[in-house]
């Protein structure tokens, strides 16, 4: 079990370091009591979770003072995150949020909260200035830390226009240009996982380039994406149907792409064009 305890001053970067320990594959839980950790860790790892972030910070009050007793027999890693204090000023003025303790001076507020979170910094393992960190900066600390590296995902599907359009795809690609296997009576009822009518479909050498410019396409596109700090892309293939076309260039695709990113592949509407 991959047991990290983060905690740190408000406005110091808590929210994106949290998203970025889930982005690889923490399950996150947010300000829960010290008492109930060891359950925590009981309850999820007997569903084969085996990484988990707790965030505490000032807003815990009162339950602070439980937190050295179960850090002791718990020993996890533990992060905490701070910023100077005129930085924590201008974010505090730039989001208009109201401090945790909201005792109606934020200097002071700043102040009491770097004294009350003390002894959880003393004990960090790894102590993180994030006044000239950018989130993606703090996400790469975090990964060098943690021995960890944020898997990208490239999500491909294919799916049929007469289904409707995708809604959640980042990027859509119209394949209805190449060889339609449908008015064919040998491939008509086969899909286009079926490598004779996947040959069908790149029959016309005439349309190769159509396929490597969807190819240099998504390549750049996706590796923009990692680039910028995303964890995974989505790619939506369309045909007429979802049967032939989209299923066989989706296929293509994952394959060919496969060795630069880590694809995830799925048809979605190939058993309703099946059906018909």
């Amino acid at each position: 079990m991959r047991f990290v305890v983060l905690s740190g001053q408000s406005g110091a970067g808590l929210t994106s370091a949290r998203m970025a320990l889930e982005d690889l594959g923490y399950f996150s839980v947010d300000n829960l009591p010290p008492q109930l950790w060891s359950e925590l860790l009981r309850t999820v790892e007997q569903q084969g979770i085996h990484k988990v972030v707790v965030v505490i910070d000032i807003r815990a009050g009162a339950l602070l003072g439980e937190v050295e007793v179960v850090l002791l027999a718990l020993r996890p890693f533990i992060i905490y995150l701070e910023a100077k204090t005129d930085v924590l000023l201008k974010r505090y003025n730039l989001s208009r949020r109201l401090h945790p303790l909201g005792m109606g001076n934020l200097l002071r507020d700043i102040e009491q909260e770097r004294l009350a979170l003390a002894p959880l910094r003393d004990r960090a393992d790894l102590v993180i200035d994030t006044s000239e960190r950018t989130p993606r900066q703090l996400k790469e600390a975090l990964e060098a830390a943690l021995g960890e590296e944020e898997s990208f995902l490239l999500r491909l599907f294919s799916f049929g226009f007469k289904w409707g359009p995708p809604q959640d795809a980042d990027l859509v690609l119209d394949v209805r240009a190449l060889p339609n296997p449908h008015y064919d009576p040998r491939f008509k009822a086969r899909p286009g996982t079926d490598p004779e009518v996947a040959a069908y479909v790149f029959s016309d050498k005439n349309q190769e380039p159509l396929y490597r410019s969807l190819l240099a396409t998504i390549g750049l596109s996706a590796e923009a994406a990692r680039q910028s700090g995303r964890a995974a892309y989505t790619v939506a293939i369309g045909c007429t149907g979802g049967q032939h076309r989209s299923v066989a260039v989706a296929e293509r695709l994952a394959q060919e792409l496969s060795s630069r990113f880590r694809v995830e592949l799925e048809h979605r509407d190939l058993e309703k064009a099946m059906v018909l």
